[in-house]
Parts: structure tokens; sequence; C-alpha cells
């Protein structure tokens, strides 16, 4: 490590800014890195001395009406955001487990408090003795760089879907929903809704379409925020429904609602839910018999059973790796049974690091089309309009990664040695989207 980079990590910000050109790119990254990672530890030691003072309160402390407001009285911290810290110390008392993945660094703060908060208050169905498995599978999907809070919310989502109990879960209870629409004093109108989950995927599926990006004729970037896109959309959505419900299509199919389920979970809920499958690699969510919507994430088996009444209801014959099997390769573009079995596989872009959903989405030919690859779900995979751009147009980018079809059927990317000296191959982007 070069003296500058040694200071950039342990000496002070002021005038740094003047001195950073002296870096490459590679020291720049790595010491973002280490930044994050010193960052991640202090927070780690803030934590544990917060709560060790709180079981230990001085005057001082008892002055200022607990550990949480002394410190934001003595920081720059919110009076909420000091409260928060004491509050994560004493939650991770009675979870050893949590609390050393988080003193490691290998978890952050946020993802620590969704973890404990899941174990205080675990789904009523739940039995005792499951709590240990599911807090593996928690830290699996809060550990490592590849950690997204998505994916803890998606295995929170999928456990409290798993071990139903008689009560309707949160996300799934009609009787909470409310859609309030008020007019402004300036004339303008305000809605502010709050959805179960299968409605959430019916709004979020008929707005996809909708809400995307449109470059101009000229090929200039949409330059509208997210929110505009989505208020843009909505309105639409009401013009197409007052002109007799115009439908569009959504990554080549008509918007609908998606629910992927083993057929053996609809035909009858397993009693092995509480002892979900490994492999040797690590604590696996895949195998746990709950549906999945491609937006919004798990949904009960019961809820899935209750659509499965009345529904089109499309195959995919998998292997013993959940990667489905082959069907009509010989045309160049996609077919819709082939993208259903693709959404099945891939869960939405298949790029390392990625979330985004199946709608927004296209089958890459992983050996082009014109270089006689056949459209076959060995040669295909679902990548992000971004990603898949950069497979084919950007400079310096094209040729740099490799994508596999691994033994599992399932595609692997190898990283250009410029990421990977290695060239360790990487697992598509569906850890933990169950």
């Amino acid at each position: 490590m070069s003296v500058l980079l040694s200071d950039v990590v342990s000496g002070s910000a002021v005038g740094l800014r003047g001195r950073l050109w002296q870096l490459s790119a590679s020291e720049l990254r790595a010491a973002a890195i280490e930044a994050s990672a010193e960052i991640l530890r202090l927070e780690a030691v803030r934590v544990a001395v917060v709560d060790e003072l709180s079981m230990r309160p001085d005057d001082q402390v008892i002055a200022s009406r607990g550990v949480g407001c002394w410190l934001a009285a003595n920081t720059m911290l919110q009076v909420r955001d000091g409260k928060k810290i004491a509050a994560l110390g004493a939650a991770l008392r009675p979870f050893p487990a949590v609390a050393a993945r988080f003193d490691d660094g290998d978890c952050s703060f946020d993802h620590a408090v969704l973890i404990v908060a899941f174990c205080e208050s675990p789904p009523k169905g739940m039995p005792d003795e499951a709590l240990p498995r599911c807090i593996d599978l928690l830290l699996a999907a809060a550990s490592g760089v590849e950690a997204t809070t998505t994916k803890v919310r998606n295995v929170i989502a999928t456990l409290e879907r798993v071990f139903e109990s008689d009560e309707i879960p949160p996300a799934e209870d009609i009787d909470r929903n409310e859609l309030r629409i008020a007019s402004t004093l300036n004339g303008r109108v305000v809605v502010r809704g709050d959805f179960d989950a299968l409605t959430g995927e019916m709004l979020l599926s008929a707005l996809s379409n909708l809400t995307m990006p449109t470059p101009a004729p000229d090929g200039t970037p949409d330059s509208r925020s997210a929110a505009k896109r989505t208020a843009d959309g909505f309105t639409e959505l009401i013009r197409r429904y007052l002109d007799c419900a115009k439908t569009g299509v959504d990554g080549g199919q008509r918007p609908h609602v998606n629910v992927h389920i083993n057929a053996r979970d609809l035909a009858e809920h397993r009693d092995c839910a509480a002892a979900p499958a490994t492999s040797g690699s690590g604590v696996a969510v895949s195998d746990l018999d709950v549906g999945h919507m491609p937006w919004l994430g798990p949904l009960s088996v019961s809820q899935t059973r209750l659509l499965g009444c009345d529904c089109f209801l499309s195959t995919v014959l998998l292997d013993d790796h959940g990667a489905p099997l082959d069907a009509k390769p010989g045309k160049r573009l996609v077919s819709a049974e082939q993208r259903v079995a693709l959404i099945a596989r891939d869960k939405g872009c298949a790029f390392p690091g990625c979330t985004c959903v199946p709608a927004w989405t296209d089958a890459h030919h992983i050996r082009h089309w014109a270089n006689g690859g056949p459209t076959v779900m060995n040669n295909l995979v679902l990548l992000c309009r971004s990603h898949h751009r950069l497979m084919h147009r950007k400079s310096g980018f094209v040729g740099k990664w490799v994508i596999r079809i691994g033994v599992d059927n399932k595609p692997w990317f190898i990283p250009p040695p410029s990421i990977d000296p290695g060239q360790h191959p990487r697992p598509a982007n569906t850890t933990f989207k169950t």
C-alpha cells in the first residue's frame, strides 16, 4: 500500500480531494473498499460500547434520559438514530450468532436490524426449534459483498409464508387495503395507498411497460425521473382503461399476474417446509414451498392455491437442478413458452449483482444467432436492457464477460482479469430469489 493510499484510509478528509489525483483507479477502488470496511468495524464498535454503557449508566447518561439521547446530545446524530443504535445493541444480546457476524463486519447495521426484528417477532406458526435454521438463512443473505436489503427482505418474506398460521399475513390481508385520493388547495390531487402484495403485483405488472425510460426519436435518453415516469404511466393506465381497457405488452407478453410454484407444492403442502434443503456451498431457500411473484416475491401456498382455482396454468418441466428443460429450438425469436421457462430459471436479470425484475429483461443469445447460436435454453439468458446493451455494444466491455451454462443447467458469469485475476465463475443472480 502506498503512503498516500494509507493516508487516505487512516487520515483526515481535510484537503484530501486535492491529492486524490495521485492515486490510480485501482488504488481509488481499494481505498473505497477499505474505508467501507472501516466504517462497518467502527459501527460495530459503537453499538457494543453504547450497549455496555446502557447496562452501566452513569449520571450523564441518566440525566439524558437514556444512552440513545445522550449519544445524540454529544454527537451529530439525531435522537432517533441514537436510540436505534442503543436498541440494536440490546436486541443483539439474545442472538450471539447475529452479534458475532455483525461484530466481524460481515453484516451491515441495517441488515442486523432486520434480522433481530424477525428473531424477536417470528411468525406465529414457526416452532422454536426452527429459529437457528432461519437465522442461518438470514445471515447467509446478509453476508458478503453481494448482500442486499432486497435479498434479506425476500428471505424474511419467504419464511413468513413458509410458517403459515391461521392468521392472514399482513402482506395478504386485504382488509388493510386503503386508497386515499384528496384534492389540494391549488387544484391538484394527492394519492396515497396501502395494498396487499397481490394487488401491488397487479398494479406493478400493469404499470411495467408504461413506466420504462423512453428515448426521444433522436436517441436522447429519457430525462424524466422515476417518479415522473410512474405518474405518466399511471395516467396512461387510467386512459387505457377508460378507452375500453386497452393493454400493451410487457416483456413480450400482455401484462398479467404471474405466480411460480412447484407442482408438488401446489398439490399438497409438504411437512418439510421447516427443513429447507442445503448444499455443500451453504444454506438455500430455493426449495421452500412457497409461491413467487416476479415483482413482490414470496406468496403463501394458501394464497397461491386460491389463485390456482381460476387461472391459466403453464407447465414448465424442470431438471434435478431446477433448470427448465428445452423446447422449440428452431427460431431466432424466443417463444412465449421459452420466456416463461427463462423467467422460472433466472427470476430476472441474471447478471451478478443486478436486481432487475423479469418484465424489464431481454432474452440474450449467449452464442449469437448470427454465429450459429440456437434459440435453446442452454444458449439463452435473461439480461436487463442495460446489461444486454453492454454485452453487445459497450466499447471495451464486449467479450470481457463470458457467460456459460454450468452442469446445473443455469448460467454462470466469468469476469475479466481486470475484475477477478483468477476469473472465478460467478453464479447467476438468483440467490435468495425464491
